[in-house]
């Protein structure tokens, strides 16, 4: 791993590969670790760099509030440390949110979109209000009722599941209680879809239990063009549950 300080923090990355740049991110709550299997796949066409999130992994975080444009602006840094002006964005589940920041933000450093079960839409109020229920919980209880509760959500493998679960254990409570605080607070990004003017790419699990399939077909109604893979049987982890499908997929944003 390979480490670097931006934004008041330090970020921890892995670089590997050629061709054209791609940047994959991991959800929550969990590290680059979850793109293992993709990686091979993809090392031939891609140059790709792998970062820990802020406060996930090797990134350490800060106490304050922070917000996915925050998240962002890391990416935005570690790719100015690289030397890299533009580059394919991929993000799974609240890596997707930090990826749709990004190309918000920074619509001319997109080669093209990935988002791998993840949504455009905000959270409504009701899981706004669970989100801090969580984070709270966490603050004085620690991350295991979290773990419980999500280990079963994220896959119907139950070796994937023993995976999340130990990669779960392994992060810190300061990173769950900021990352929580940022996607309940997170904006809509549906009416920035519109604006995409690159190749997006949607891959979503037909059996996700914590962001439904139609999420993923919302954003492919929205954006005509967008090549949506609907995988039969996956569950909120395609990229693990379905590497080769999910690797093929996203190789069409060379």
């Amino acid at each position: 791993m390979e480490t670097i300080n931006v934004n008041g923090i330090r970020l921890t990355y892995e670089r590997l590969g050629t061709g054209t740049p791609m940047v994959l991110l991991h959800g929550y709550p969990l590290d680059h670790h979850l793109w293992d299997d993709v990686v091979p796949l993809l090392s031939d066409t891609f140059d790709l760099i792998v970062p820990d999130l802020r406060g996930f992994g090797g990134s350490s975080t800060v106490e304050s509030f922070y917000t996915m444009e925050d998240f962002a602006g890391d990416i935005a840094a570690l790719l100015d440390h690289l030397g890299i002006q533009k580059a394919a964005i991929v993000g799974h589940s609240m890596g997707g949110y930090i990826a749709l920041a990004f190309a918000r933000l920074y619509p001319a450093r997109v080669t093209g979109l990935g988002l791998v079960g993840s949504q455009a839409l905000a959270d409504a109020a009701d899981r706004k209000e669970a989100r801090y229920k969580s984070a709270a919980e966490v603050a004085d209880k620690g991350i295991g009722s979290v773990v419980a509760v999500m280990t079963p959500k994220l896959t119907p493998d139950a070796r994937l599941q023993e995976y999340a679960k130990r990669s779960m254990e392994g992060q810190q409570p300061a990173a769950y209680i900021g990352a929580l605080k940022a996607m309940a607070e997170r904006v809509d990004s549906t009416p920035a879809l519109a604006s995409f003017h690159f190749p997006v790419v949607l891959v979503h699990g037909d059996a996700d239990a914590l962001i439904p399939i139609d999420r993923a077909r919302e954003i492919k109604a929205a954006i005509p063009a967008a090549h949506l893979v609907e995988i039969s049987g996956a569950g909120h982890m395609p990229m693990m549950e379905s590497p080769q499908k999910t690797a093929e997929a996203l190789k069409r944003l060379t």
